[in-house]
């Protein structure tokens, strides 16, 4: 293997596949055309498969409210269909959800042994719009969140940053998290868009006040204009965290070939924004990088972007030059400039 390059854990297991509906857009096919890429010879040597185990009920409830676990596996149980008009389930789904969020944690134990510094978890159903006590926007249970909560109580972190760039508001992880000042949640999203949360005002409250970031960005928003995002907003916070561990929701959904939104990424962007989070967690937190699978939705798109974020993970010495970073889009330097006058006003709770 090329010394310059290390090992990316993949979570992964057939089972992801039976949680699926032929006519809905998070389907086992997101799956597939992910896994098809990374089994190319060029990823040979990049990946290290990881066999998720199920995660408890212990585990989920966490985050979700024991109530909400159970009114899901007897939903499952009764095959109702949909719990909402988004979010579809099979009679399997409860047992393979608990598999999605089981492969985080899996992920993280393998984090946390020292046996591998970066792991995608490439579970499903995807998890970052379930709340305490409801699944919503094709989400049962929150992964992410759990896994965040099981690296703060049974490993003992206390400055764990999540960054949610898929093109939705992680509204369920804002939701877990809102008054908690251990995890810091950054999300960057388009707006307006599905679920209508995450404006600039949603900070976070009580001792939480401050550790909850959001980054609405306009429809069109391209490469170059996150470039700006990460290196006058998100790194400079990151950089005042200094995260023990970084965790990333990856929805691969800002593409500018995705169905069901309106940006304008290209795989060029996905590879600087996993390259920069790297950058950040090999400073501060020992390489520690935890990722988990939830949008994106043009499959060829979706899995080429994956590809790319596994590429940047892989490099010891990560610098995405050479890329088109050219400004595009609808997000001028004027309204960047009011964003971070906004956030001044709660970045110095970041570093008391």
């Amino acid at each position: 293997m090329n010394s310059n390059l290390e090992k990316v854990g993949v979570v992964y297991h057939r089972d992801y596949l039976i949680h699926t509906h032929s006519q809905h857009p998070e389907r086992k096919e997101r799956l597939e055309a992910i896994w098809k890429v990374l089994e190319q010879e060029s990823f040979k040597d990049l990946v290290e498969l990881i066999e998720p185990e199920s995660a408890g009920v212990e585990d989920i409830t966490l985050v979700h409210h024991e109530n909400h676990v159970e009114a899901v596996k007897e939903a499952c149980r009764e095959d109702r269909g949909f719990l909402d008009m988004d979010t579809y389930i099979v009679p399997e789904s409860y047992q393979v959800a608990l598999l999605s969020a089981g492969g985080a944690l899996k992920g993280l134990q393998q984090i946390m042994k020292g046996n591998i510094k970066k792991v995608f978890s490439l579970g499903r159903p995807p998890g970052h719009h379930a709340e305490k006590s409801r699944s919503m926007g094709f989400c049962l249970f929150n992964n992410i969140a759990i896994a965040a909560e099981t690296a703060r109580k049974k490993y003992g972190l206390n400055r764990i940053a999540i960054v949610d760039w898929d093109v939705h508001h992680g509204n369920g992880t804002q939701n877990s998290l809102y008054e908690e000042d251990e995890i810091l949640f950054i999300s960057i999203h388009q707006n307006p868009a599905y679920p209508g949360t995450g404006h600039l005002d949603e900070i976070g409250s009580s001792r939480g006040k401050g550790y909850n970031i959001n980054i609405p960005l306009s429809p069109g928003t391209g490469n170059g204009d996150f470039v700006k995002v990460f290196s006058e907003v998100v790194l400079p916070v990151l950089e005042e965290y200094r995260p023990q561990l970084v965790m990333i929701s990856a929805g691969q959904d800002s593409h500018a070939r995705d169905p069901l939104a309106g940006m304008n990424l290209t795989d060029e962007g996905y590879y600087y924004m996993a390259s920069s989070l790297k950058e950040i967690a090999d400073k501060y937190a020992d390489g520690r990088m935890l990722l988990t699978l939830e949008g994106g939705y043009h499959l060829e798109a979706q899995a080429s972007a994956v590809g790319q974020v596994i590429k940047a993970l892989s490099q010891k010495d990560s610098v995405a030059e050479g890329m088109d970073y050219s400004i595009s889009g609808n997000m001028t330097l004027n309204n960047l400039e009011i964003l971070k006058n906004y956030l001044g006003d709660y970045w110095k709770a970041l570093q008391q």
